[in-house]
């Protein structure tokens, strides 16, 4: 059975959490403090962490990073902050995902329905990827039009390094802009998001069918970017 490690100091949290886990037939971990979580996780390695912020011992930005340091383990956290710079940090951190307490159950167990789809031990290394009529080849570089002689498409170097970026994460997992800019940029143009707006519109313009109605190249507002197939 999937198992799932539960890190929230809030008794009546965990209770909820706990039924509905143990409904949907996942086995559950409960630890109710930063360094329970970590010995939790290295005694008995979970399938995914639904993680609290505010945690004694060891607060939850600290625990991501630690975990980090050794696992890809999916992390949902969760949290009363709404801000999303908040939201960001954490993504950055190495979250692959945020809820806003007060949450819905539902919603939060298809997000973890979600993050373990796309667990990179089940992830396939992807080299060739499709967006509408153009086949992007990652290992060559090329964007051509679907088909043996297919037109060739050009991107400038710069719509090239940030498609392969999010190209590279799994399908449906969010980059934040932080990390793009910094990638593609370099350290220091964090706060550029605007570089962004500007090059997401070229990439739809080229490669959606329906730039104005996106459904491969999807913005988060306020966080970043996901590829959807």
């Amino acid at each position: 059975m999937t198992r799932i490690l539960v890190v929230d100091d809030e008794p009546q949290t965990v209770k909820d959490l706990q039924f509905n886990l143990q409904a949907d037939r996942y086995t559950v971990d409960i630890a109710a403090d930063g360094r329970q979580a970590l010995v939790e996780a290295i005694g008995n390695p979970p399938d995914a962490v639904i993680l609290d912020l505010g945690m004694p011992q060891i607060e939850g930005h600290r625990v991501i990073q630690a975990l980090r340091a050794w696992s890809q383990v999916p992390i949902i956290v969760l949290s009363t902050r709404s801000d999303a710079d908040d939201k960001v940090a954490v993504l950055d951190a190495g979250a692959d995902d945020y809820v806003t307490k007060p949450f819905a159950m539902k919603e939060l167990l298809a997000r973890l329905r979600a993050v373990l789809r796309r667990r990179p031990t089940e992830e396939p290394s992807r080299t060739v990827v499709h967006i509408g009529e153009w086949t992007i080849d990652l290992n060559s570089s090329t964007v051509r039009r679907a088909g043996a002689d297919g037109d060739r498409l050009r991107l400038t170097p710069t719509e090239w390094s940030i498609l392969e970026m999010l190209l590279r994460h799994p399908p449906g997992e969010l980059v934040t802009s932080r990390q793009i800019l910094r990638h593609v940029w370099g350290p220091g143009t964090e706060n550029k998001t605007h570089y962004l707006r500007i090059y997401f519109a070229s990439l739809r313009r080229k490669l959606e069918p329906d730039p104005a109605s996106p459904r491969h190249l999807l913005t988060e507002p306020g966080m970043g970017y996901r590829f959807e197939p």
